[in-house]
């Protein structure tokens, strides 16, 4: 399996404000990027702009929800109060500010901001070996989680991106059925997850997060195997 590496801040909401995101990215790569927003904002356009200089009013959109344009596509989902955004066969060219946003016809529009630098030669700092899994109800998953040297000492978190609810080293439970536990081996320079008695609301956007750096892995859930038995 191909390792699938970026460096990443997950939205947690979009919104209005001076905070920025910033990626470090490969050429050649792609990324998906989770963006929320408040179920007031269903109805409304979700697009994703661009510009050289950080300035959201000056941004030219890249593309809206539900469609492709050149190498991005936004798709909305808005059963989940959410859309995607994924750049693929990215070019050092593509360096620059970047928005999420929602249109607002009577007010400002809502947005987060993301700064993203393209470059050869950068060091994979956070990494997962598979950046989508997938489990069945009821079952367990495994996710592998790579860093480097460097933050050997840095906080290692699990983090579900809808809620920005996190899981630290150490077992907790998540309801009555389902748990989390996390290990970290620091001779390896990684740590692994393991969520168990899956449940169909675990599913969705997650993060591995070392210290302030997080790369997403989306989780997907199926019906449990007929005559299962937990």
């Amino acid at each position: 399996m191909e390792r699938f590496w970026i460096f990443i801040f997950f939205l947690s909401s979009i919104r209005n404000g001076s905070s920025r995101r910033d990626l470090s990215l490969q050429p050649g790569g792609y990324i998906t990027i989770p963006c929320h927003y408040d179920k007031q904002y269903i109805q409304h356009k979700k697009l994703w702009c661009f510009s050289w200089i950080s300035a959201y009013n000056y941004c030219t959109i890249q593309a809206y929800a539900n469609n492709t344009a050149d190498r991005v596509t936004v798709t909305d989902y808005p059963d989940q109060n959410l859309f995607t955004v994924t750049m693929r066969n990215l070019k050092t060219g593509d360096t620059g500010s970047y928005w999420c946003a929602v249109e607002i016809e009577e007010g400002p529009d809502v947005y987060e901001q993301f700064y993203i630098t393209v470059k050869s030669g950068l060091d994979p700092v956070v990494s997962v070996v598979e950046s989508s899994v997938e489990g069945q109800e009821g079952g367990v998953v495994r996710i592998q989680c790579l860093y480097s040297a460097g933050y050997q000492s840095e906080q290692k978190q699990w983090c579900r991106s809808k809620d920005q609810r996190c899981y630290t080293v150490g077992r907790i439970n998540t309801s009555q059925n389902s748990a989390v536990q996390i290990s970290d081996d620091g001779r390896s320079r990684s740590f692994s997850v393991e969520m168990s008695g899956l449940k169909k609301s675990d599913a969705g956007w997650y993060g591995c997060r070392v210290g302030k750096l997080e790369v997403p892995v989306l989780l997907s859930v199926s019906d449990a195997a007929p005559g299962r038995i937990d």
